[in-house]
């Protein structure tokens, strides 16, 4: 599997069904469950939408993961964020996460791993944090198709502490690539 690395950023949890989650020194991640407090952790979604449709499910978001340097470009947009506003447990730096493939392996600190199960679509909700939040987290590629840039989605595999400044391992399985897509 090829490998690169990364940087925890910010780390983030919400006990409650709110939006953005409040800063942490430091998070659990508990191995088929999610982020140890978190509103979103369990074996079955917790997303009220998707409970709504089906609360069988799996839990495909047990942890949500944005690239800093989206925050670092919707700061450029005027758009003021800090990590965990757009609702993120793990703020990453240094890693494409949009470019990774379904069942990217990421090793976060010590013990920690998460596999990538799809991209996070960003909902009007954002809009409630800044007008216009929404629109500014989508783009559109060359051939013009659709670009969500609100980050991804993982479960756990294996359970850890994560702190601001500890390395991101990514691995990449062999074999073809199946692109996120949202879950």
């Amino acid at each position: 599997m090829p490998e690169y690395a990364g940087t925890v950023e910010a780390v983030s949890v919400s006990a409650g069904h709110t939006m953005s989650k409040t800063r942490q020194e430091s998070i659990r991640l508990l191995a088929g469950l999610g982020v140890e407090g978190d509103a979103h952790a369990g074996t079955t979604v917790k997303h009220r939408s998707r409970v709504k449709r089906d609360p069988s499910q799996p839990n495909l978001r047990q942890v949500h993961l944005i690239h800093a340097e989206l925050h670092d470009e919707l700061r450029d947009a005027g758009f003021d964020l800090e990590p965990g506003e757009m609702g993120e447990n793990v703020t990453t730096r240094g890693i494409n996460l949009l470019g990774l493939p379904v069942g990217a392996v990421l090793r976060l600190g010590e013990k920690a791993v998460v596999t990538i199960t799809g991209l996070r679509n960003p909902c009007s909700q954002l809009d409630g944090l800044r007008t216009g939040l929404m629109a500014a987290s989508l783009g559109r590629d060359a051939d013009g198709n659709l670009i969500r840039k609100a980050g991804v989605m993982g479960v756990v595999l294996n359970d850890g502490e994560v702190r601001p400044g500890d390395p991101i391992l990514v691995s990449i399985p062999e074999g073809p690539r199946r692109p996120l897509e949202p879950v």
